[in-house]
């Protein structure tokens, strides 16, 4: 075996009733539920386990719960004895890869996310925007056409928010700009265009203001270098310095996540096997379309992890 690989999970991959198993059968699972609910001051894990699914999927309740959840599932692994040589997270994954990577406590993470899920549901008002999965699009292509929209008025920006994988970009901005975009998505050489149920146009230059908030929140948080590379989002390189993560943190907030780069530059460092760690599916996949070669594992369950652990003994 090669190098491995840990990746967390993004907004969009929660559900009621996530890592509840973890909690049930893991002392060290547990512990990080009771932890974010003596954090944030209220029941995150009645949430987590119970719902409503409507109360789940409001920004500031999905990122810690989120992260939750991860962490939970991330240390009954670390139990396990299974280590990684490269961490990286899909947008807000990227806090649960720096927790395993040591540079924020649990504690810290799960307060940051909180307010930054606030900043962020704050930024926008509600309805006006929107984001938009493009299949097939060539990302100059996706890109100028953009630029063509957004060129048209302040009320039709619209930009390129996740590069998630080859055929897979996500596009944001205000609804006007998405709409046309999704009219116009084969002149960028796309098969078509899926609107996707979000809160707020993410990872866009209409999130700058709750950028600002963040960088705010975290000048008061400690941040220690990390014990392995982390991959960045912004920048799909490895990052290990402290203080460069939390210039990071703020800029990854209204710049595109570079994904599909991610992947492709731990494939080239000689990762071959990559796990999943957290609820869902998702990045499983966009990493499979980027490479067919590499082994890809899911821990989302106490059953998915012992059958890893038992794999990589």
């Amino acid at each position: 075996m090669g190098k491995i690989a840990f990746v967390f999970p993004g907004q969009g991959s929660q559900a009621v009733g996530m890592a509840k198993d973890v909690y049930d059968n893991v002392t060290s699972s547990r512990h990080v539920f009771e932890t974010a609910d003596e954090k944030l001051g209220f029941s995150l894990s009645s949430l987590i386990f119970d719902g409503p699914d409507t109360e789940l999927k409001q920004t500031k309740n999905t990122q810690p719960a989120l992260l939750t959840a991860s962490i939970a599932l991330y240390e009954a692994l670390r139990e396990k004895g299974i280590t990684a040589d490269y961490a990286a997270g899909h947008s807000l994954g990227e806090y649960s890869a720096l927790v395993a990577a040591g540079v924020i406590s649990f504690e810290d993470a799960v307060a940051v996310v909180r307010a930054r899920g606030t900043f962020m549901e704050e930024a926008v008002p509600g309805g006006r925007g929107a984001m938009a999965a493009v299949l097939g699009a060539d990302r100059d292509q996706l890109a100028q056409l953009c630029e063509k929209i957004s060129a048209q008025g302040k009320d039709s920006l619209v930009e390129l928010a996740n590069l998630n994988s080859p055929g897979q970009i996500v596009v944001s901005g205000l609804k006007d700009g998405v709409a046309q975009l999704i009219d116009r998505v084969k002149e960028a050489g796309a098969k078509r265009a899926i609107p996707l149920e979000v809160s707020g146009p993410f990872h866009t230059s209409l999130m700058k203001e709750a950028a600002a908030r963040l960088g705010d929140q975290l000048s008061s948080v400690e941040l220690r270098d990390a014990s392995i590379p982390v991959v960045a989002n912004v920048t799909a390189e490895p990052v290990t310095e402290a203080e460069v993560i939390r210039e990071l943190l703020v800029q990854q907030v209204y710049s595109s996540v570079k994904w599909e780069d991610t992947v492709e530059w731990l494939i080239d460092q000689g990762v071959d096997t990559f796990v999943e760690i957290g609820p869902g599916s998702v990045l499983s996949g966009l990493i499979k379309k980027v490479s067919r070669t590499v082994t890809v594992y899911n821990v989302n369950s106490l059953d998915s992890l012992n059958a890893l652990a038992a794999e990589l003994k």
